[in-house]
């Protein structure tokens, strides 16, 4: 029986250097996106109103990324360890989600190297906390003998459709005497 708090999916069952990688690259990735987001919003002295806003975004989500994933950087704030449990609880897809679809904006509004590296480190820890959800791959014997008894179906939609196909008609053939 599963406890009302509780994940669909067991998160014992992933691996420890995939959790120090989802981590490790959430933080140090963070903190690089909260200043390239500085160094877009620099752009404002070029006049550029996109790479500003661009730059303001990638520093929020780059602060929310470090609050969730970091929250002994973030001591000043009362509750960010409140926010970090509850997103521990939470499982590893809405974090994916959340991370990545966080650092698709700034890509849009300013492309370039800053944004794209910034944003892109939170997105790849998006990827990360995805595979994470994915949980462990079969064994090899358990995968060989699910590929090998493979059944196919007679009843299924295509082999009926081919087994009812009707011959197609002919008209009678032109006479070419006339």
């Amino acid at each position: 029986m599963q406890r009302p708090e509780q994940d669909s999916v067991a998160k014992d069952d992933v691996p420890w250097w995939m959790k120090y990688a989802g981590r490790g690259l959430g933080t140090v990735g963070s903190l690089i996106a909260i200043f390239f987001g500085a160094w877009n919003c620099a752009s404002i002295l070029w006049a550029s109103i996109d790479c500003l806003i661009s730059g303001m975004w990638q520093m929020v989500a780059g602060f929310i990324v470090v609050m969730i994933e970091a929250p002994c950087c973030c001591l000043f704030i009362d509750f960010v360890q409140n926010l970090s449990d509850w997103v521990e609880k939470r499982p590893y897809w809405n974090r994916a989600a959340a991370y990545c679809l966080m650092a698709l904006p700034p890509v849009f509004l300013c492309f370039g190297v800053s944004s794209v590296f910034g944003s892109g480190l939170i997105f790849a820890t998006g990827v990360i906390y995805g595979l994470m959800s994915l949980g462990r791959k079969a064994p090899l014997g358990e995968m060989r003998s699910a590929a090998t008894n493979v059944e196919v179906p007679s009843s299924s939609m295509q082999t009926a459709l081919v087994e009812n196909a009707q011959p197609m008609g002919f008209s009678n053939r032109p006479d070419s005497n006339v």
